[in-house]
């Protein structure tokens, strides 16, 4: 496939996050990778509330939805071979 590339450099970024993050932020990451549609704008005010900058939180929800889509992706292309 042509995105194998950037499929295994995405997946590899999303898998190598730099290490264990705090409580509430892994519970936020696994929020989004698992139910996304339940997160609300209080999720994020409290996580902004105990002290995470915008920045932090916007870099967990990117990787956590991209580790997520990719996921769903290869499962997808396992289900057509």
């Amino acid at each position: 496939m042509r995105y194998d590339r950037l499929l295994e450099e995405l997946r590899f970024a999303t898998a190598t996050g730099g290490g264990e993050l705090p409580p509430d932020l892994a519970a936020w990451a696994a929020k989004v990778r698992e139910r996304a549609y339940a997160t609300t704008d209080g999720d994020v005010e409290a996580l902004l509330a105990a002290g995470h900058s915008e920045d932090a939180i916007f870099e967990v929800t990117v990787a956590a939805a991209v580790g997520a889509g990719l996921e769903r992706f290869e499962a997808g292309v396992r289900a057509l071979r």
